[in-house]
């Protein structure tokens, strides 16, 4: 497993990669794990060998793309997980666990980018699980809360 420290807009996040296959990678972002989907595949430097027995790495590519990333929470029949649709901070959490929510009912109020989002229940249900509070910095695709 490699591990990188990286800076994204002024934030730092440990980044732990785990496995690479083809166009998707499995990698953990302070804590959380991902699927990662990315454009091309990443080819791994092989040694070149020679007649002579002799060994030379191949030239390094460039591994730059653009990836997609999809949280690898695991999801329980007959629950819904509601993901952060947009990097930014929960500025507001206006269920509570156990409460009943109906389709379209306000979650949460997202900050991103300066505008407040509303984030909305995508079904009936119950609140099972909140996963973050007010403050939270969160990514795109955080889980939220767990509807159930």
């Amino acid at each position: 497993m490699k591990e990188f420290k990286m800076k994204i807009n002024g934030s730092e996040y440990n980044v732990n990669i785990e496995s690479i296959e083809d166009t998707h990678a499995r990698v953990e972002v302070n804590g959380t794990m991902y699927n990662v989907e990315i454009d091309k595949p990443i080819r791994q430097a092989t040694p070149v060998i020679h007649k002579v027995i002799t060994a030379k790495p191949a030239a390094a590519t460039s591994t730059a793309s653009t990836v997609k990333l999809t949280p690898a929470t695991p999801q329980t029949s007959g629950t819904n997980i509601i993901k952060s649709p947009l990097p930014g901070v929960i500025i507001d959490v206006c269920v509570k666990i156990g409460d009943a929510v109906k389709t379209g009912q306000k979650l949460f109020v997202l900050e991103a980018m300066k505008m407040e989002n509303s984030i909305n229940a995508e079904n009936d249900g119950k609140v099972i699980e909140i996963k973050v509070n007010k403050g939270d910095s969160v990514l795109e695709g955080a889980d939220l809360i767990v509807i159930g």
